[in-house]
């Protein structure tokens, strides 16, 4: 009985110590996985777009000459033009949108728009379904109030959650921004050129900051097969959407126009996004007071109050 007792402690130690080591090395193996997973999806990302980039380049250079027909066949369909142009401005402010939130999908903005439309049908709808239903009768204002509400919530929910997605994503890469700054410079200050420097920093990103690399290895593949360089950081500018990002296709456009230097323009502007991230983490420090003040109202001096209190309390009942 000895023996088997003492086999079973030393089995259960046995596997306790294994159990214990595996969670150790999937602890550490974890974050190189999701890393090489990152670069993986941050390098399809990249061939998608080249291969976008390649076919639009091959279409413009195999386009047939405009012929009189072809005028005639345009101004055959000039109203749907027009409805287009109606409907362009929504479906440019939501392409815009989908690239600051990441979403690259050529349907997505149509898919979008369209759920702006029946989402609130369907939440009103349901709405609806639910008063009908219930055993409790409701007034027609309350009706209409809930009613109104549940499609002004199903209108709204789309920006909101899209909105919500661009404003992680330009945090996430205002937090990455100056570092890959400082390393382009060295790459530049080392004699390598700004697309190569870019492209570099983008495989180095990659594994924490998997946004900032889709978004410098795109500029990149857009410097490479545009004829119009001024096009590609513009873009750049406009899908990450913050000021850093304008500023950096501000800098090195003036630099490629004025023939400036592009390694103290970069140094002044990997200074500047250092100085204001670290603004912004001053301002949401010396926010934290206010915030906190509601909390300890609600929760710590009530505690507070009982554990101080309490034994007073306690003491002045039995006494009585």
């Amino acid at each position: 009985m000895d023996f088997l007792s003492s086999l079973n402690a030393t089995f259960f130690i046995v596997f306790l110590s294994a159990g214990a080591a595996a969670i150790t090395f999937i602890a550490f193996a974890l974050p190189l996985l999701a890393r090489k997973e990152k670069q993986a999806r941050y390098k399809e990302v990249i061939e998608k777009k080249r291969r976008a980039l390649f076919e639009q380049a091959r279409e413009q250079v195999n386009k047939p000459q405009v012929t009189k027909q072809d005028v005639s066949a345009a101004q055959s369909v000039a109203s749907l033009y027009k409805l287009q142009r109606i409907a362009g401005s929504a479906s440019d402010s939501a392409r815009a949108l989908m690239l600051r939130a990441g979403v690259r999908d050529p349907m997505a903005p149509l898919i979008y728009l369209i759920s702006r439309i029946v989402l609130p049908v369907l939440f009103s709808g349901f709405a609806i379904l639910v008063m009908v239903g219930g055993q409790k009768e409701f007034a027609d204002g309350t009706k209409a109030m809930v009613t109104l509400g549940a499609a002004v919530i199903g209108f709204f929910l789309p920006y909101i959650l899209m909105k919500n997605n661009a404003d992680k994503r330009q945090q996430e890469i205002a937090l990455a921004f100056p570092d890959s700054l400082d390393m382009m410079l060295i790459c530049v200050q080392g004699g390598i050129g700004i697309e190569a420097a870019i492209n570099r920093i983008a495989d180095v990103i990659a594994g924490h900051s998997e946004a900032l690399a889709e978004e410098l290895g795109i500029l990149c593949a857009e410097l490479g097969m545009m004829s119009d360089r001024k096009a590609a950081f513009q873009g750049f500018a406009s899908r990450v959407g913050s000021g850093p990002a304008r500023s950096f296709a501000t800098a090195m456009l003036q630099a490629e126009q004025y023939g400036t230097s592009v390694s103290k323009a970069l140094r002044v502007l990997a200074d500047e996004t250092r100085a204001v991230r670290m603004a912004t983490a001053e301002q949401k420090a010396a926010s934290l007071p206010p915030k906190l003040t509601v909390p300890m109202i609600l929760f710590f001096l009530p505690v507070l109050f009982v554990v101080i209190l309490g034994p007073a309390f306690l003491k002045g009942f039995k006494t009585h």
